[in-house]
Formats: structure tokens, sequence, C-alpha cells
């Protein structure tokens, strides 16, 4: 196991908030998929990073990298080069079983599939990241969670037994139980109803200006963006150009010119 290098500048161009300290972030990100024609370059140079306490989201057009992105920068994936990190961890200095226990113990997911284990119950699947890891967790602290995002009179019931807006509660109650140091959230409202993707942003928003908690959000949903603190825009694997407490409309209209 490698140890933590010094924590990374922020990236080029890209800036943090005065005072603020990345989250995470990727320095020269490059992702190439295929050899020679067919050749496909899903990140091509981006430098970016994430401030620790915000809500940030990423946003563009189907193919556009912004899922690769998100996924390289939580260490799902691996890039062809350049750099991610999360805090003052490289994530190419750590091996698989590192990597691991950092996805498990600093990082926190949230899926548009919501990716619950369908033989445990609602309280099993919150408390799975640290059943994993032999431990109990903050018990105090994932009460607190369950009861913020509504699930009390559900923690028995299997996913089964949930309607859609449900399991997503429990996949982000299970993100916040271990309060991680970043959680990365792809599409989380992807497979709900407008009311109910609402509500789930709402806790999302809530999580971070009540609990101090870095959420990293890919979305194609203005409207999911317009929750965040920040909207960085991304176009054929490139940066394209980024907004600081977006509206919906100022989200629609980058969009647009960016056609």
């Amino acid at each position: 196991m490698s140890t933590p290098v010094p924590p990374p500048p922020p990236a080029p161009g890209i800036t943090v908030a005065p005072g603020g300290t990345a989250a995470a972030g990727a320095i020269d990100a490059r992702k190439t998929y295929g050899i020679g024609d067919a050749q496909v370059h899903a990140l091509d140079g981006v430098s970016v990073s994430f401030e620790t306490g915000k809500f940030s989201a990423i946003m563009g057009p189907s193919g556009s990298g912004k899922s690769t992105l998100l996924h390289c920068l939580a260490g799902l994936d691996t890039l062809t080069s350049g750099a991610t990190f999360i805090g003052d961890t490289y994530l190419a200095s750590l091996d698989d079983k590192a990597l691991t226990e950092l996805r498990r113990t600093r990082v926190g997911f949230i899926f548009q599939a919501f990716n619950l284990i369908p033989t445990l119950t609602a309280d099993e699947n919150i408390r799975l990241p640290m059943m994993l890891g032999g431990e109990t967790g903050d018990l105090e602290w994932i009460d607190h969670v369950i009861a913020t995002v509504d699930l009390g009179d559900r923690l028995e019931h299997r996913p089964s037994e949930l309607s859609g807006g449900q399991q997503q509660r429990v996949a982000v109650a299970r993100a916040l139980a271990s309060r991680p140091q970043i959680i990365f959230a792809d599409e989380p409202t992807g497979n709900l109803d407008s009311v109910t993707g609402t509500e789930i942003l709402s806790f999302m928003r809530n999580a971070v200006r009540d609990f101090g908690q870095t959420i990293v959000m890919v979305t194609h949903d203005p409207v999911a963006a317009s929750y965040a603190d920040r909207v960085v825009f991304v176009g054929d694997g490139k940066l394209t150009g980024e907004l600081v407490d977006p509206t919906t409309d100022q989200v629609i209209d980058h969009l647009r010119s960016a056609v």
C-alpha cells in the first residue's frame, strides 16, 4: 500500500473559493478507449477540482465524458494518463486493496439504479459499508440520517417492498451513514418521477448545507443542476464552462449556447 502524497494544488484554470480545500479533482485527465482509427477520447486533458463542503454538478450531452469523469474521480475506473485525487491522496498511488478501502471508508455512492442488496433490509443496506468493515459506525449519527430521510417506519422492509423513491432514500442514507469525505452521485434522480426527484435533491442539498457534506453529481437535468452550488460543463471530453450558484434558466441557456 502506498502512502498518501501531499495535497495537489487547485487545477489550473478552475478556481476553488478563497480558503476552500479541494475535496477531489483531476489533473490533465485523459481516458482513451480503442486503438488506431477506432480510438475514442472520453476524457481529453480535463483539469478540475471540487471544493469541500459544496454541492457540485457535472453536465454535458450523452457521450460527453461526464460519467467517465465521475467514475475516474471516484476510483471506479482508471485513467489512460493524468491523475485524479480525493483529498490528499492520488488514486494511482493506491493498490487494489487500498483503493477498495478508500472507496468503503471515505467515499459514498448514489446511483441511478439504487444498487441495493435485494436480500437485505433497508436498515441493513444503510449500514452495509460499516458492516463490511466489521464496524457499527456512529449510531447516533445513523439514527439522525434515517430520521432526516424519513425511513424510520421502513427499516425492516426489503427493496422489493419499497417504492423507487424510498429505495433511493435508502441509497442516500447509505451514502451518508459512514460520514464519507465525499459522495459521488450518478444521475441519482434519473429513475424517479419529478416530485420524488425533487425530494431526493432536497435531501442532498440539506446534507451539504446542514451536515457539511461534499457531493459531486452527474446529471442531464437542468432542474437538478440548479440545486448545486456550481455546475461544470463537459463536451467531447473537455471542460466547456461552469456556472456558480446556477438557476435552471442559466443552465438551460448555457446548454443551448453550447449546441
